[in-house]
């Protein structure tokens, strides 16, 4: 992501100060593994990831600690063959700006 927040919904509990950390941890994952990207449906991403041995294990540690402060999202993670991870974002209606962020985010 880029320095900008504002984007960022009240409803996301991580601390302002601990923001940048955040994104820093998302832009090292989509920078190194993010190999596709996909809308399913408006309030639906599908990411597909490739990359070293314990991938999957950094993607649901990296959601399972965005869905603690950001519960709105609902992550699904699965390896889809050997080295790759699907991982599935969905929000609720309302936070669909939230998710078309992160789709433009992921692009970059």
């Amino acid at each position: 992501m880029t320095e900008q927040t504002d984007w960022v919904p009240e409803a996301c509990t991580l601390p302002t100060a601990e923001q940048p950390l955040r994104r820093a941890e998302f832009d090292a994952l989509f920078a190194r593994a993010v190999r596709r990207g996909d809308r399913v449906s408006a309030t639906h991403l599908r990411f597909t990831l490739a990359g070293e041995a314990g991938l999957e294990a950094t993607v649901r540690d990296l959601a399972a600690r965005e869905n603690e402060c950001c519960t709105f999202f609902s992550f699904t993670i699965g390896s889809t063959g050997p080295g790759e991870v699907q991982l599935d974002v969905e929000v609720p209606a309302a936070h669909v700006d939230v998710l078309d962020a992160l789709a433009a985010w992921a692009r970059r």
